[in-house]
């Protein structure tokens, strides 16, 4: 009996004796565990934490609430609009939180030429500085030679009148769902 205690009394010493000595240094640090860099008043600790941000004040607990903007793509007129005048092309990005839509090269009839439409969103107003249409070509003379250039055409103009066509009606199809009258007092 005394030889199975003085084992586990051993074992339990060793055991002991590790842990002391990886907490010496060699072992894990925590953050915020040095002492040297923590002010000893708690006046001190409260600001130096509000200094960095670690912390709230009852009083400023109403005062910042910005909520978020969040018009998702179903309330966006103009990204609705957009999808709808490019929908007979296939779609390579869409980025909604980004603001951009990417078709991929689409071609009607003529093999040797596709098209690829970039539409940027810079404001969400109905506006026609509100796009940035860019439209590129891609011609082909055999499967390998193939030449990429932008350009300028009337198309770009076409795309941002019917896309701003599209979401003023959005708009005011909206408008028109949501319209509550005042109820007057008589």
């Amino acid at each position: 009996m005394n030889v199975i205690f003085s084992k586990i009394r051993n074992l339990f010493i060793l055991f002991f004796t590790i842990i002391l000595l990886s907490s010496c240094g060699g072992g894990i640090k925590l953050p915020g565990a040095d002492a040297r860099k923590i002010p000893p008043g708690a006046k001190e600790r409260m600001a130096k934490n509000l200094e960095e941000g670690k912390g709230f004040r009852v009083n400023d607990v109403g005062k910042n609430l910005k909520g978020g903007n969040f018009e998702f793509a179903t309330s966006n007129e103009l990204w609705r609009a957009s999808l709808d005048v490019i929908n007979f092309m296939p779609l390579a990005s869409a980025n909604y939180s980004g603001g951009i839509l990417i078709t991929d090269w689409y071609s009607e009839q003529n093999n040797n030429e596709s098209v690829k439409i970039n539409i940027r969103f810079l404001s969400n107003e109905i506006r026609s500085d509100a796009l940035d249409v860019d439209i590129f070509y891609k011609t082909c003379e055999t499967n390998f030679t193939c030449i990429t250039e932008k350009r300028e055409s009337e198309l770009e103009n076409e795309l941002i009148k019917e896309i701003l066509k599209k979401a003023t009606l959005y708009k005011a199809n909206q408008q028109e769902a949501n319209f509550k009258p005042y109820p007057k007092l008589d």
